[in-house]
């Protein structure tokens, strides 16, 4: 009787038996390509939801309780859904909706994306255990969405290819570990820097203070002052904010910036299509609204000179205080046709000064407009250690590389060891925006971990136009299936 049973669970039609070697084969592909074969453990379950069944997967779908069972459908289909779509945004596509003007006239505030994870390869999880769809708090609840244990380390699959030159990328925020609730933007880092150097200011005008001195204040204003900033929380990689930007600069490159001019391995750089500088823009008293509108200049990166605010600063630019001054980021495209606007008398490019860019507290006169030259660390590279190049790589060495560094008497100690050099063990990347002076990027936060990449924009499936209405251009269609690789 038992071995009639027996072959009776392999007698199963045809078309079962078709799925069962479909399914099984998937699933042996998948494991190989994620390279970790223990999972293997779980084919016997595969087969067995097929064709033998020893497990009462549907067992439910034997009661006779038509409330039970139409429930019980629901929890099936939902509980299938979740699992299709973790493992889907994990490790294929994933939703992005662009959320600032950085990337303009490239991508568009209120362009959602489809980003590929399979182009460059997928990482495995750092935080298996996460809820499919959120990043990594629940709305409306403030929870986490994911449980931290257990913590898997950073491993990559094979991609389909390799990043290069101008791709645009969405990688995770490198320094969004630590993040205040409250206030995200500048990020913890950047706030404890710019509060401790007001208050030690404050205390003693005359003294120039470390930057470790100025961090140390900082983060005890930062983590005292909980109304303002609210609670302090660490999230792991995979769990940092998503960030889109053009990657310029890659591993093994030295990337430099002159007036606004990108250099890489002192080559200068064909601009990007759509690429935009910020310009202050007078007129003879012509109202320009109809003109930008044209231009597709949105309301939010248009902005009006208060005349009698800012009369001092406007003479000094070489305008006149008493005309309208608009100022606001222009295209070369949009520059030409603005200049040639009847009404237009002036056009002037903004120009920074001496500036808190990367990395922070150290002084070397970089600026916006105007930076480097710096290295872009590739993996398996030799560092030599001074006091030029420390400020530069020393959160890679200690944060995103796992390192204790330590500096006393003008010697580097790692790992508890005099050394005078570092060798890397990951590639970097450096990330700019085409809005090149709205856009917080490399400039000012730093180089991007390979571990932090997340994968390339393929298509544009949605745009909504955030300063129109839905009955008056609210849904860009023109945009619907544009291709978002560069």
């Amino acid at each position: 009787m038992i071995n009639e049973q027996q072959e009776n669970r392999f007698d199963q039609p045809r078309k079962q038996w078709i799925k069962a070697v479909f399914w099984c084969v998937a699933y042996v592909l998948f494991i190989t390509w994620v390279g970790n074969y223990f999972w293997l453990i779980g084919l016997p379950f595969v087969f067995d939801a097929f064709i033998t069944k020893y497990i009462p997967w549907t067992w439910w779908k034997k009661s006779e309780n038509k409330a039970f069972l139409a429930v019980m459908g629901w929890i099936d289909a939902i509980v299938f859904a979740l699992v299709a779509v973790y493992f889907i945004n994990t490790f294929f596509f994933q939703n992005y909706q662009i959320p600032t003007s950085s990337l303009e006239k490239s991508l568009l505030v209120g362009d959602f994306l489809f980003v590929s994870k399979a182009s460059y390869g997928p990482r495995v999880p750092n935080t298996p255990f996460s809820f499919p769809l959120v990043q990594h708090t629940f709305p409306i609840l403030n929870t986490k969405s994911y449980i931290e244990t257990p913590h898997w380390d950073y491993k990559r699959l094979k991609g389909f290819d390799t990043i290069a030159h101008n791709d645009i990328v969405v990688f995770n925020f490198p320094t969004g570990d630590t993040v205040a609730v409250n206030v995200q933007n500048p990020d913890y880092y950047s706030s404890c820097y710019y509060e401790g150097l007001s208050q030690l200011r404050n205390e003693n005008p005359n003294k120039v203070s470390t930057y470790d001195e100025i961090m140390a204040a900082g983060r005890a204003i930062v983590r005292s002052n909980t109304q303002k900033y609210g609670e302090i929380v660490y999230r792991p990689v995979d769990r940092r904010e998503n960030y889109v930007k053009r990657c310029v600069g890659l591993p093994g490159d030295r990337i430099q910036i002159k007036n606004n001019q990108l250099y890489i391995n002192n080559r200068k750089q064909e601009d990007i299509p759509g690429l935009q500088f910020n310009y202050f823009v007078q007129t003879d008293g012509t109202q320009l609204n109809k003109v930008l509108d044209k231009l597709e200049i949105s309301l939010e990166d248009r902005m009006t000179i208060d005349n009698m605010l800012y009369a001092e600063g406007i003479k000094s630019l070489g305008f006149n205080p008493e005309l309208p001054l608009y100022h606001m980021p222009l295209t070369n495209a949009a520059f030409e046709k603005l200049r040639a606007t009847a009404g237009v008398t002036s056009i002037k490019i903004e120009e920074s000064s001496a500036g808190d860019v990367f990395p922070l507290g150290d002084n070397k006169g970089w600026t916006r407009d105007n930076f480097g030259p710096l290295y872009i660390p590739r993996k398996g590279a030799v560092l030599i250690l001074n006091n030029f190049n420390f400020p530069l790589y020393e959160r890679i060495i200690r944060v995103y590389e796992n390192n204790s560094l330590q500096v006393r008497d003008g010697k580097f100690y790692l790992n508890g060891k005099e050394t005078k050099s570092y060798q890397f063990k990951m590639d970097y990347y450096w990330m700019m925006g085409d809005n090149r002076h709205n856009s917080a990027d490399s400039r000012y936060w730093g180089l991007v971990p390979e571990d932090h990449i997340v994968g390339r924009p393929v298509l544009v499936w949605l745009s909504l136009n955030k300063d129109k209405n839905w009955l008056n251009g609210k849904i860009r269609f023109n945009r619907f299936f544009k291709n978002a690789e560069r």
